[in-house]
C-alpha cells in the first residue's frame, strides 16, 4: 500500500484593509525580520511530514519574488488567488493534482498566522493520520458569549460545545477537492474548508491547539504576535 504524503496549501492572496497598511499584512515585516509570509513558512516547511508546498498569490502580486523561499525545494507551485478565500484554496489544489492522490493530505493554513507551533501542526498529523476525512486544530471557547441584535443583548449562548476554528485545516486531498467544488457550484459560503466538509455532510476532528496561533487582522494583533515569536524559544 502506498503511504499518504502531506501537502500544504497558503492562500496569500488577500489585502489586509483591516491592518492600515501600504502593503498586504502577509508582508509586513515581524520584529525578527521575517515577513509575516515568511515566518508562516518557515515554521512549517521545516516539518518533514510535509512534503511539498502551493501558495496562492494575487495577480498583483510583487513581493513574494523576494521572499527567501521563493526557490524553497518543497515549493511545488505558485497558484492564483481567488475573489474569496476558498477559491484560492480551489485553484492551489488544482495546482496539486500532478502531485497528490485523492488519498494524500492537505493542509490548509491562513498566512497570517504566523505563531502555529510545529509541535500543535505534528501532533495534528499524528491524530489524524486514520481519519477518512480530517479535521482542525481549535481552541474551547472560554469568554462568556452573548447573541445581540442592534448592539443589545437578547441572550447568552452555552459555550460548553463552542470552538474557534484555526488553521492548519487537514483534509484528505479528494475529499476536500469535492467539497470545495460542490460548495461553489451551490453559491455557498464557505469561511473554511471545515464549513464546506460540514456542507457535505461530513464531520471534522478538533484537536486543541495554542490561543498563540492568532491571525493577524488589526494592527494591534501585530504586536502580540511579535511578543509571542519573542517568548516562544521560553516555552
Amino acid at each position: 500500500m502506498s503511504i499518504d504524503h502531506c501537502y500544504l496549501v497558503v492562500p496569500a492572496s488577500g489585502t489586509g484593509s483591516r491592518m492600515n497598511a501600504k502593503i498586504a499584512k502577509q508582508y509586513l515585516m515581524l520584529d525578527n525580520g521575517l515577513s509575516i509570509l515568511d515566518q508562516t513558512l518557515k515554521t512549517l516547511l521545516n516539518i518533514s511530514q510535509i512534503k511539498g508546498c502551493v501558495i496562492a498569490l494575487s495577480k498583483q502580486d510583487v513581493h513574494f519574488k523576494d521572499s527567501k523561499f521563493h526557490n524553497h525545494p518543497k515549493l511545488l507551485s505558485l497558484a492564483v488567488g481567488g475573489k474569496q478565500r476558498y477559491h484560492s484554496v480551489l485553484n492551489a489544489l488544482n495546482a496539486l493534482k500532478p502531485y497528490a492522490k485523492t488519498t494524500d493530505w492537505v493542509l490548509v493554513h491562513d498566512a497570517a498566522r504566523p505563531c502555529v507551533q510545529a509541535a500543535d501542526v505534528t501532533r495534528l498529523i499524528e491524530r489524524l493520520k486514520n481519519s477518512p476525512t480530517g479535521g482542525l486544530l481549535a481552541t474551547k471557547v472560554v469568554d462568556t458569549i452573548k447573541q445581540a441584535v442592534n448592539n443589545l443583548t437578547t441572550h447568552t449562548i452555552d459555550r460548553s460545545n463552542l470552538w474557534r476554528a484555526q488553521t492548519p485545516q487537514m483534509y484528505r486531498f479528494g475529499v476536500l477537492l469535492d467539497a470545495l467544488l460542490l460548495a461553489d457550484d451551490n453559491n455557498i459560503g464557505i469561511t473554511d474548508e471545515a464549513s464546506a466538509i460540514e456542507y457535505v455532510g461530513l464531520q471534522s476532528m478538533l484537536i486543541e491547539g495554542s490561543t498563540r496561533n492568532l491571525k493577524i487582522t488589526k494592527p494591534e494583533d501585530l504586536a502580540l504576535a511579535n511578543f509571542y515569536l519573542n517568548t516562544q524559544s521560553t516555552l
